[in-house]
């Protein structure tokens, strides 16, 4: 097995632990205050540095790795060690700065954020509000540690560090109903501080050694200055993006904005735990080649990382289309989660996994872009792509109501990844364009034969086990498994590259296991 698909794979297996651990703690939140002050008053803190303060780590994350590559190529290992200090100081002060600020303006800040809270409420979201920000710092820190571990092939760590942060948090709810509420927002910050702290051993073990320095004027420091306005337009569109989705799913009646965001986060989940997991792996290794201009490699990477995405993708985005409402029903469909709730999610979560594929691809393409520094054409695609979403939002939900939310995004997403292809023919010419039409055509083909026999195997199933949740979760897993098997065949039948190189690998490592 390649250390790529090594570190995929340890990678997916970090990222199913850590979100295992998160939906954990939501699940302890929703028992210890279930839909109370105290809970809304947690959450909006939460979410405040998380819309504001992570969109800015993640691109510096983003521009970090292409340019320490940069850097380490020009002038040598000892001053791209001493460039990450220089961005690692520099980050400590722009985010002690914004801290300042977000404590002297917090009122401010949680009526944006939570516009109906009044009385107690309010004054219980800012004081929680207050302790979060000051965990900026950790939060920046931290997205600087995870993108040093992955360039230095490292990405086990960063996939894992939240785990500490999750059981510190959970730790902090359950003593908090026992002792006092605000127990586990400091818990949190906590939190926040384990997750950069996890990391920090590993880097140092990794080579990372601080020192004091500071210096604005250094050209690297400069051109990344240039570099980071672009990434970070282009990751506020999606925020902006979600804003607009939960506005006008406002307007469509109760449980509107509930379904869109549950369906939204099994849509994430999965981007999270695949298309991140190869994008993660893939960026520092295509930064490295790019910066070396070594194009042969660079387009066979490139075209490994696509058509590793269409593989995995296009059968659980025809999968989850097949099985929406089994799936949620038997995910969500307890308490206060009716029937009617269930189908309105069920659809939201079908129209978003129509757009599946173009979500991954857009991710990997993104990073195609970032790692040839180029970060303006994602920026416009991305504008472009915004643009067209909240068109289609308004036009859409006119007609067609909820489900024409998910629908507007997902094809919004679809033609943004049309022109970022034809963006990147301009920009590299060749890049495997023939490979990865073959890898689509291949796995849509057996997919689709894959979707007709789930749906005819569940609802056998179904009829044979009858009602009940063991007896339907028997029945979703198994038409699952049969059409995993059946996609499996298929791509294997027809001969797909990526499939043949596993397939050769298995095959040869038996035969040296005799041998």
């Amino acid at each position: 097995m390649s250390k790529v698909a090594k570190a995929t794979i340890g990678l997916m297996i970090a990222t199913i632990l850590a979100k295992i651990l998160g939906f954990g703690r939501e699940l302890v939140l929703a028992s210890s205050y279930g839909a109370s002050m105290y809970s809304d008053a947690y959450i909006t803190a939460m979410n405040i540095p998380l819309v504001i303060f992570a969109t800015i780590g993640t691109t510096l994350a983003t521009v970090l790795i292409p340019m320490y590559f940069e850097v380490n190529n020009n002038l040598g290992e000892k001053e791209a060690l001493k460039f990450t200090n220089n961005v690692f100081n520099i980050v400590v002060i722009m985010c002690l700065i914004l801290g300042i600020l977000g404590l002297v303006f917090t009122d401010e800040i949680v009526k944006v954020f939570a516009v109906g809270f009044k009385g107690k409420a309010f004054e219980v979201a800012v004081n929680f509000t207050r302790i979060t920000i000051v965990g900026i710092v950790f939060t920046g820190l931290s997205y600087l540690m995870t993108a040093y571990l992955q360039i230095n092939n490292n990405f086990a760590i960063p996939g894992m560090a939240s785990i500490p942060k999750n059981i510190i948090i959970i730790v902090s709810i359950i003593l908090s109903v026992v002792y006092n509420p605000y127990i586990m927002i400091w818990g949190t910050l906590l939190g926040m501080a384990a997750e950069f702290l996890f990391q920090l051993p590993f880097a140092i073990k990794n080579g990372y050694k601080y020192s004091l320095y500071i210096n604005t004027k250094d050209k690297y420091i400069k051109k990344m200055s240039w570099l980071i306005m672009p990434v970070l337009i282009g990751v506020a569109v999606n925020q902006i993006n979600t804003m607009v989705d939960r506005t006008l799913a406002s307007t469509l009646g109760e449980g509107s904005i509930s379904a869109l965001n549950y369906a939204n986060k099994l849509n994430g989940f999965v981007m999270a735990l695949f298309i991140a997991s190869i994008g993660a792996v893939i960026y520092p290794m295509l930064s490295k080649l790019s910066t070396e201009n070594n194009k042969e490699k660079f387009t066979e990477s490139v075209v490994k990382s696509i058509n590793s995405v269409i593989l995995l993708v296009v059968p659980i985005s025809i999968g989850a289309i097949v099985l929406a409402t089994p799936i949620v029903r038997i995910l969500f469909e307890r308490g206060e989660f009716d029937v009617r709730a269930t189908s309105m999610t069920a659809i939201a979560l079908a129209m978003y996994s129509l757009g599946m594929l173009a979500f991954g691809l857009r991710d990997i393409l993104g990073k195609v872009f970032y790692s040839i520094q180029d970060t303006k054409t994602p920026m416009i695609n991305g504008a472009i792509a915004m643009v067209m979403n909240i068109v289609l939002n308004i036009a859409l939900v006119n007609i067609i109501g909820l489900p024409g939310l998910p629908l507007a995004t997902s094809i919004s997403a679809t033609v943004c990844i049309f022109l970022l292809f034809m963006n990147l023919k301009k920009k590299i010419g060749y890049f495997g364009q023939d490979k990865i039409i073959k890898t689509t055509l291949k796995s849509i083909v057996s997919a689709v034969f894959m979707g007709v026999v789930t749906y005819f195997g569940y609802n056998l199933l179904s009829n044979i086990l009858g009602t009940g949740f063991i007896k339907e979760a028997i029945a979703l897993f198994g038409s699952i498994a049969i059409g995993a098997l059946v996609y499996g065949i298929g791509v294997v039948i027809l001969k797909v590259e990526e499939v043949s190189i596993i397939t050769n690998m298995v095959k040869l490592k038996l035969k040296n296991k005799k041998c």
